[in-house]
């Protein structure tokens, strides 16, 4: 029986669509599943050393339970991104949830291969020291090789 194949495309560089890639590519990973995930656009934020910069923002995201009710024009008020954040990593703390940066240590500990778009990168002038150590660089053609034997694709 060949081994499964999951590939994951990653774009979003914000706390709550940081958690998907690295959840679901660390569960298919201890299934023995062979799995990359491709960063591209924001998602490349998600590659770097420090994640200390990864927030969450309450505007535009009504489905976000928030614990007090806030009005859209209270959300926009420099430092909620900030508050957000704190409450966000507080409340997924004390209900166990592994941090950020132990999903992706993780990940790379279970051989899950990062690619960094490599079109992205140049967009944006990434340097490669910028990224952790073991990312992959290359392009969408890169990445469709193995998209494209692989089981399960996920956009996120």
């Amino acid at each position: 029986m060949a081994t499964k194949k999951m590939a994951l495309i990653a774009t979003k560089g914000t706390l709550d669509m940081a958690y998907p890639p690295f959840i679901l590519a660390s569960t298919a990973a201890a299934l023995g599943w062979d799995v990359q995930i491709f960063f591209t656009f924001y998602g490349l934020q998600l590659l770097r050393k420090n994640l200390d910069s990864i927030k969450i923002s309450p505007l535009a995201n009504p489905a976000m339970p928030m614990p007090v009710p806030m009005p859209v024009m209270m959300q926009m008020l420099p430092g909620m991104e900030s508050m957000a954040t704190m409450m966000m990593k507080k409340k997924m703390k004390k209900k166990g949830v592994a941090s950020l940066q132990e999903l992706r240590d993780i990940c790379a500990e279970s051989d899950v291969k990062f690619v960094a778009c490599q079109m992205t990168v140049d967009l944006f002038d990434f340097k490669p020291g910028e990224f952790i150590d073991g990312v992959t660089f290359g392009g969408a053609a890169t990445f469709m090789q193995f998209a494209g034997e692989a089981d399960v694709c996920l956009f996120i």
